[in-house]
């Protein structure tokens, strides 16, 4: 027989365990609800109930962190449901078993990261298992809004405090302030667009939040190293004594190249009776075959560790472990910034240095993209206000052909007194 009571506080406390069984005391005032008694003596409030003729119980909570009265109120709600039509545990069972955006995160990252570059793929993993799987992870990927997008990119934005890089003992370090960080939160948001994008294919949403982020103002770092300066360069990389490091940077200094397409390249890419360095789309940015021409300059570099390197080394510069080439030179680069005396240089800033003297030299936008290798002419057009000067040269021509040029007057009065006295 069915035990029915007027369920409360009391009534929890004085019910008594049954050895090795559990059973239910059901509610009068609500049809379903209970309280179920197990052999363990803890106190768990259900409701039963009929869907689709299926029996179906569905937990409300454990006695005494819920209350009798807030259990049967949750209880008078999910009856309300049920009498609608709808199934109350299949509602939470979807729930459960909906994709949390960890969900979407590791769907991302094994299936659109591997057709990115190596090192954009390590980034965006780095941020997203860093930055937003912390903050979002066990949220479900249909809670997000354009709000919380945009509250998280202000985070991003704000930056958050970092260790001095002053102190030499690591345990010394005292946090900096926050440093802002407005690019990162431009490619963070970059990455939200395109995952939520893919959600959308996956039918794990309707709609973007993502999309139309605020983007933050980028302020383009332009650092041109003037003939002075690439002297002072080139006569430390004469003086180093790491050559294989300082043909690494005269290189990049020669060609524009980024430094890991320099760093990974082999010697099978040259060559040397045509000038021409082809770089595989497994090392180029673009994603994309490269082919340039190089210097005579460029091609003695090759030359010259082609004699350095053992037979049989793919690696134009090998590095220390077998088979692989130099893992990074940034220590080197410190060196050379202090001898050199400039410190605020980047090694990247060589190859913006190489295209100003392109331009200088008189090449097109068009020529600086092929050459550096731009997919898009945008990235390119960073180098356009360096044609001011030959531009301002030629309207400085035509107006010298227009100017005004004033006119002699006839003075006749200077005229009168140089004439002789008449007798």
């Amino acid at each position: 027989m069915v035990n029915r009571l007027k369920l409360n506080e009391k009534t929890l406390r004085e019910a008594e365990p049954k050895p090795g069984v559990s059973y239910q005391i059901f509610d009068t005032d609500v049809i379903g609800f209970a309280a179920r008694i197990q052999a363990s003596g803890a106190r768990t409030f259900t409701i039963d109930y009929r869907h689709a003729g299926r029996q179906r119980r569905m937990n409300i909570g454990r006695w005494p962190e819920w209350s009798v009265t807030a259990a049967r109120e949750r209880a008078k709600e999910l009856r309300r449901a049920i009498d609608d039509g709808q199934d109350p545990l299949a509602v939470r069972e979807d729930f459960r078993e909906a994709p949390r955006v960890k969900d979407m995160i590791d769907r991302y990252v094994r299936e659109h990261l591997p057709k990115l570059a190596k090192n954009n793929a390590s980034d965006q993993t780095s941020m997203l298992k860093k930055m937003l799987e912390p903050t979002w992870g066990n949220k479900l990927v249909t809670e997000i809004t354009k709000s919380d997008v945009a509250r998280f990119l202000d985070v991003v934005a704000e930056g958050r405090p970092r260790p001095s890089k002053q102190k030499p003992n690591n345990r010394a370090r005292k946090l900096q302030g926050h440093k802002p960080t407005p690019i990162r939160a431009n490619r963070m948001g970059e990455v939200l667009r395109k995952m939520f994008t893919l959600a959308v294919e996956w039918e794990w949403r309707a709609d973007n939040p993502a999309q139309g982020f605020h983007r933050r103002i980028e302020e383009a770092r332009e650092r041109f190293l003037g003939p002075e300066e690439l002297t002072r360069i080139a006569a430390v990389l004469d003086s180093a004594e790491d050559q294989r490091a300082a043909s690494i940077i005269r290189m990049c200094m020669l060609t524009g190249a980024r430094v890991g397409e320099v760093r990974t390249a082999r010697f099978d890419q040259f060559n040397l009776d045509y000038a021409i360095w082809s770089k595989p789309a497994a090392t180029t940015k673009q994603r994309k075959i490269h082919r340039v021409p190089i210097s005579q300059d460029v091609a003695a570099i090759v030359r010259l560790r082609l004699q350095a390197v053992p037979r049989g080394n793919p690696w134009l510069f090998p590095g220390e472990t077998v088979g692989q080439p130099v893992r990074e030179i940034r220590r080197f680069w410190m060196r050379v910034q202090h001898d050199a005396e400039l410190p605020d240089v980047r090694i990247h800033d060589l190859r913006h240095t190489f295209a100003s003297l392109l331009v200088s030299g008189g090449a097109s936008l068009e020529m600086i993209g092929k050459l550096l290798g731009h997919s898009q002419m945008q990235t390119t057009q960073r180098y356009a206000h360096l044609m001011d000067s030959p531009l301002r040269a030629g309207v400085d021509t035509v107006a010298s052909l227009l100017r005004h040029r004033p006119r002699l007057v006839h003075d006749a009065e200077a005229e009168k007194a140089d004439l002789p006295k008449s007798a």
